[in-house]
């Protein structure tokens, strides 16, 4: 049995939907699952139309509806855009209002065991807002509407894989959340993750905080009273995790093999070296020559895969996005379901 995956297009003012028509072109894909798109009819039609695609769509009402032929899109329109209704590359709250019913009712199918996970496309979170709804990604979202209160992102590229401690909140707040039982918390989460994705056991490195991993207090001393006991603790269960492994390090032994995966304390610590390692900017073309990252949400009920990157809206419409990513997500969102569902 093929898992159904579905795809929430994203932002329409941005590359969502280009990029969504690009991924579905990929025949392996429909080779593997079932992918159902859950966004506007207008904005899919468009994208088609631009980056002169020879698919198709078709309207349906239920995910059982979905037939996963090759050439044709599965599309549950939404219907929130009427042809031409929408500007590339605006904030707006009407296309806010549309993404983020997307995302609900990709997450109310998945909950009604109607998908076996949720890939999403990118959004723009002012637009999100101004639609009044006050979340900060598609993280919170997820973990708000499936009642989750202990979960964290997952980032990964072809050559390093990088969870979180803390993500979006300032860096003043994020010392004050390196607390132990945060840190056992997402230790034990990668540990769970990583098992889904397939690695029996996995070799996690759990980075320190400060300069040097704080030279034993001389910089500060979340390693010795939140971060160390932490990793104790997890050992005691079985987990393999070491460290705190200096930060100026850990990537570098893990994208050589040392670790499965490295455990980061806040966000830049480990957006910076995952994106380094699956971006590649041509500046002759102004164009990602490669853009491999794939986010996750860890701790949900339900499977959640995303693009490692935004809407992009310098260069929504004009045939110029890069689908690497969403087909990255699509993959590892078929690879999680199959082992989850015994598919």
């Amino acid at each position: 049995m093929k898992p159904i995956i579905g795809i929430t297009m994203g932002d329409p003012a941005g590359i969502g939907g280009e990029i969504t028509v690009k991924a579905l072109e990929h025949a392996d894909i429909y080779q593997r699952c079932i992918p159902l798109v859950i966004g506007d009819y207008e904005a899919i039609a468009d994208a088609i139309r631009f980056t002169g695609s020879s698919l198709t769509t078709r309207k349906i009402d239920d995910p059982a509806q979905a037939e996963g032929v090759h050439g044709c899109i599965d599309l549950i329109d939404m219907g929130f855009l009427d042809e031409g209704g929408w500007k590339y590359k605006e904030v707006s709250a009407l296309c806010g209002k549309a993404a983020f019913e997307y995302i609900i009712k990709g997450i109310d199918l998945a909950l009604d065991d109607k998908l076996h996970a949720v890939v999403t496309g990118p959004i723009n979170k002012e637009s999100i807002n101004l639609a009044g709804h006050h979340y900060s990604g598609h993280t919170e979202i997820f973990a708000d509407k499936t009642g989750v209160k202990n979960y964290t992102m997952l980032l990964m590229s072809d050559s390093l894989r990088v969870t979180h401690v803390t993500t979006h909140v300032s860096m003043r707040n994020a010392c004050d959340r390196i607390k132990k039982e945060r840190v056992l918390s997402v230790i034990r989460l990668t540990d769970e993750t990583m098992r889904l994705l397939g690695v029996e056991s996995p070799k996690i490195a759990v980075a320190g905080f400060n300069a040097h991993s704080g030279e034993n207090g001389l910089f500060g001393d979340e390693e010795i009273n939140e971060i160390i006991p932490a990793i104790e603790t997890a050992r005691a269960e079985g987990i393999n995790a070491e460290g705190p492994v200096p930060p100026d390090t850990v990537f570098v032994k893990a994208m050589g093999g040392q670790y499965d995966i490295v455990v980061a304390m806040y966000h830049d610590q480990g957006h910076i070296p995952l994106k380094l390692s699956g971006f590649k900017l041509d500046l002759a073309t102004n164009t990602y020559s490669s853009m491999s990252g794939v986010n996750c949400t860890m701790g949900l009920p339900i499977i959640r895969s995303s693009v490692d990157h935004g809407t992009a809206f310098g260069k929504a419409g004009d045939n110029r996005a890069n689908e690497e990513s969403l087909v990255d997500a699509i993959n590892v969102a078929i690879d999680m379901a199959k082992n989850k569902f015994k598919l």
